[in-house]
């Protein structure tokens, strides 16, 4: 793997596996407490059709990605303010109606080139330096909005009700960290594919749960974790020939396993 790192592809890929970690650590942080879980499992499924979609146009694939995840997300967002007994099931529906949409479109389209199997399951190694510069940009605001607001976002996470009668804005954090999550997801799809992104999501996040205490504390372990997990499963897919994404959810997996048999801070 080293020597592969003179190739700029390795390079992105790399640069792809720490970014994506961080980002997936933070959020996922955030997943796992809030138990949004369905919702980053849904977007992601629903970010299909906006692939689909895209190719039926003619326009960037990465970009309807974006633009439709981000869409089904914040109507996500308000079903799961309105209707929280039923936003499961309408999360379902939609998540569904996202992946059918995205298929359906792409056999609309005349003669369409795009790999399907990348998004299903990640192609990190043909990550664009495009693709980075989206995916700094992303870390970059999700870093300021943590530090802006990290009292605020701290009491959203744990008691939305105290953070209420602290004057905490809560919908307005809920529709904002959803609109965040939407979009990480969406570019982590490039790394491990729309099927175990949400893998990445909750894995790390739920080891460092055992491990620290503190919601900040959490994060940082958790984005450790993601990035270990991300380069240990790129060097595992360059050393065997194996598809990337899968190995790094394989390896997430096993340490989830490892976690489970130590002695942690289970509450």
């Amino acid at each position: 793997m080293t020597e592969l790192l003179h190739f700029e592809f390795m390079r992105n890929a790399l640069l792809a596996a720490l970014l994506c970690g961080v980002l997936c650590g933070i959020l996922g942080t955030v997943v796992v407490v809030k138990h949004y879980v369905i919702l980053a499992g849904g977007v992601a499924h629903a970010a299909y059709g906006g692939v689909g979609l895209a190719l039926f146009l003619g326009v960037s694939p990465q970009l309807g990605a974006l633009g439709f995840a981000l869409a089904v997300a914040l109507l996500m967002a308000w079903i799961m303010l309105r209707s929280p007994a039923r936003s499961d099931a309408i999360i379902g529906v939609l998540w569904a109606a996202g992946m059918a949409a995205g298929v359906l479109f792409a056999d609309l389209t005349p003669g369409y080139g795009a790999d399907f199997m990348s998004y299903l399951f990640g192609s990190i190694l043909t990550v664009s330096a495009a693709d980075l510069r989206l995916t700094a940009a992303l870390l970059g605001l999700v870093l300021a909005v943590g530090v802006r607001w990290h009292r605020e976002i701290a009491a959203f996470s744990y008691d939305e009700d105290f953070a209420r009668t602290r004057g905490v804005p809560v919908t307005a954090l809920h529709f904002l960290v959803v609109a965040l999550i939407s979009l990480a997801v969406v570019l982590t799809i490039r790394v491990v594919g729309l099927i175990l992104v949400i893998a990445l999501f909750t894995i790390p996040a739920s080891i460092a749960e055992r491990i620290s205490s503190t919601l900040w504390g959490v994060m940082a372990s958790a984005s450790l974790l993601a990035v270990f997990f991300s380069v240990a499963g790129l060097a595992l897919a360059v050393r065997f020939d194996l598809t990337a994404g899968a190995a790094i959810v394989l390896v997430a997996a096993a340490g989830y396993a490892l976690s489970l048999i130590l002695p942690g801070n289970d509450r």
